[in-house]
Order: structure tokens, then C-alpha cells, then sequence
């Protein structure tokens, strides 16, 4: 989808044929965005005079918008649909192309083997009556379901082979997403009985009933997040630490409402006004090595740090990755108001 400057007609019209899109990304010598040529930009000149062997150069315009390589698929996609445009370029910060939005896929995302596991099973009690007719992952957000972001977001980010637990209401969800093709990745469903949830890491002991055993390491995740995360800088993490298991990280900040007394043998040190607290709290995204998902017992409930712990007591490395983007859970109704920015 890129071509140079002094690129004529005719390359750009191949272009245009090859990939199925509406517009060429025009580049200099060092991939750095120029301008965008439309089809129709090619059409009108055509039809005044121009020859196919004519450069492009005077038809080069600015791109309605552009993307950065942090923001999410869901969030471009939106964007697309509000402007009106069918590609969004992905430039990084250096003005160079990297990659390319395009509304029914992505170019220049680079396929990943890993497979993602995402958990959509829940009841999602403490939104009723908001749960009572639509699992808590389909809650829209911003006029789309949480766990369609979260597909979105994992396609866009190189995933093309998703899980999903699904128990609750899952026909649902089955019948929203289907085998994963309109996604550009592929679907498959991992069925808790109605009556035996597995909990938070149970539904990997399902996993050998759809696929043979993954040989790369596997992301599994909460559905039920709003976040933007690098999951290939998370991957990269993972390979790095030489750990079994990564389990990204949010801050949770807790503010005492009362003056803080330090004190030393009943004398008063210093007075803190209402201080802060932070910690590193559980986001619900992990990596786990091939070797972990076997070790989960099938039909029975299994919270998934009963696995981290496990890994422990074996004398194995468990990872901690920091979340750098956004991150929510939708759990109660607070948070949901707060994601709708109703709060």
C-alpha cells in the first residue's frame, strides 16, 4: 500500500487492485509519510487528461487522520467509521509508516503464534439487572461490546487464534462472533457446565478438547478489561525474564482520609496529612509457557493463581510486567459508569 512519490498512475492503480483499498500512502526515501492518493483523486485526473504514466505527485493529498502504533483496533476502527475513511496509516513517532488500518483488516501487523485465551464466562452479579439479559463481557462501551474490543484489540496486535471460556448466556456470545472470519482470526469456544464454573484459570483444562497443545506461549485474559496494552511488549517481557509466567500489573492507590502519626517509643516523629498508599495489584493478563495450561485439572474449579502458587512451590520463576496503558476492570457498576464516562 505504499508508493513513492515520483510513482506514476499506473503503479498506484495496481496498488490500489492488489490490496483491495481506496487509497495509496505516499513515502519519501526513508518510509516517512508524505500524503495519501485516492482512487477517485486517480479517476477525476484520468478522466481530465492525465495518462496512466503520469506521476501522482500532483494529486497527493493530507490523510484525514493517522494512528499511532499504541492506539487499540477498536478505538481506529471507531475513528474510521466516525471520519468516514476506509485506511487510517499507522505512523510511528518519527513520522514513518508502520503499518496500515484498513476496516475489514490490517496491514502490517505481523502474525503472531501465540494464542489468546480470553475469559467470558462470569455472571457478572454485582451489574445486575445490567447483566441479567447480556453477559457482563457484551456490556457496550463507547457503542461496542468490552469483549469486542478486547478481539479487536488482540487481532490488531498480531493474535489470530482466540478462545473464549464462555458459560453464561454464551450462546450469546457465540452468536455475536461466530467462528472469528469477520475478525480476520479464528474462534473457538471453550464451554464451562452451567452448573460448575471453573473460575479464573479452570476453562485452560478445556483447552486440549479444541486445539492440540500450544507451542508458544499462550496470553490469557480477563473479558471483561478496558485496556490498550502492548502485547508484544509484554510477550517480550515474558522471553526476557526467563520466567514460566508473567502477570501484568496495575497500581492501586488507596488514600487515608485521616492524619498519619509516626511515632518512636509513644513520642510523635512528624504528622502526614492523608497520605497515599500504592501497590501493584493483579490487572488479570498473564503469559504462561506451554508447559503450565496441562497442569490445570479439567471440570473443576480452579482459581488461576492456585497455578502461579503452584509454580512457586516448584521452585519456578514467576514474572511481574507493569501496565504503562490505560487499564480498567468492569466489575461493579461504579467502574462501568466510569468507563462510559458517565462518572
Amino acid at each position: 500500500m505504499l508508493a513513492a512519490l515520483d510513482s506514476s498512475i499506473r503503479d498506484c492503480l495496481t496498488i490500489l487492485d492488489k490490496h483491495g483499498v481506496s487509497a495509496v500512502l505516499i513515502v519519501d526515501d526513508d518510509s516517512r509519510l508524505v500524503g495519501m492518493v485516492g482512487e477517485r483523486n486517480i479517476r477525476k485526473a484520468l478522466v481530465d487528461g492525465a495518462t496512466p504514466d503520469d506521476s501522482v505527485r500532483d494529486l497527493v493529498g493530507r490523510p484525514v487522520t493517522t494512528a499511532t502504533p499504541s492506539q487499540g483496533r477498536a478505538e481506529v476502527l471507531d475513528m474510521m467509521h466516525a471520519l468516514n475513511v476506509g485506511e487510517v496509516p499507522i505512523v510511528d513517532g518519527g513520522g514513518r509508516v508502520v503499518g496500515v488500518h484498513v476496516e475489514d483488516d490490517i496491514v502490517g501487523a505481523q502474525p503472531l503464534e501465540n494464542w489468546a485465551v480470553v475469559m467470558a464466562g462470569g455472571r457478572g452479579t454485582r451489574l445486575a439487572p445490567l447483566t441479567d439479559d447480556v453477559p457482563k463481557p457484551m456490556l457496550p462501551v463507547a457503542g461496542r461490546p468490552i469483549l469486542e474490543r478486547i478481539v479487536l484489540h488482540l487481532v490488531g496486535s498480531g493474535i489470530r487464534r482466540i478462545f473464549m471460556s464462555v458459560n453464561y448466556l454464551g450462546d450469546l456470545i457465540v452468536q455475536y462472533f461466530g467462528d472469528g472470519s469477520k475478525y480476520c482470526c479464528s474462534i473457538d469456544y471453550l464451554w464451562e457446565k452451567e452448573d460448575q464454573p471453573l473460575g479464573t484459570g479452570g476453562a485452560l483444562g478445556l483447552l486440549d478438547e479444541v486445539a492440540e497443545r500450544p507451542t508458544s506461549p499462550l496470553l490469557l485474559m480477563n473479558g471483561d478489561l478496558i485496556t490498550g496494552f502492548s502485547v508484544q511488549a509484554m510477550l517480550d517481557a515474558h522471553a526476557e525474564q526467563g520466567v514460566v509466567a508473567t502477570i501484568a500489573t496495575s497500581e492501586y492507590h488507596h488514600q487515608v482520609p485521616f492524619g498519619v502519626l509516626e511515632v518512636d517509643e509513644q513520642r510523635l516523629v512528624r504528622i502526614v496529612e492523608k497520605p497515599t498508599t500504592c501497590w501493584p495489584v493483579n490487572a488479570g493478563i498473564y503469559v504462561l509457557d506451554p508447559q503450565l495450561p496441562p497442569r490445570v485439572p479439567r471440570g473443576e474449579l480452579f482459581p488461576i493463581t492456585r497455578l502461579f502458587d503452584d509454580c512457586l512451590d516448584r521452585g519456578e520463576r514467576v514474572g511481574l510486567w507493569p501496565l504503562q496503558d490505560h487499564w480498567q476492570d468492569i466489575g461493579r457498576p461504579n467502574e462501568l459508569a466510569q468507563a462510559r464516562g458517565q462518572l
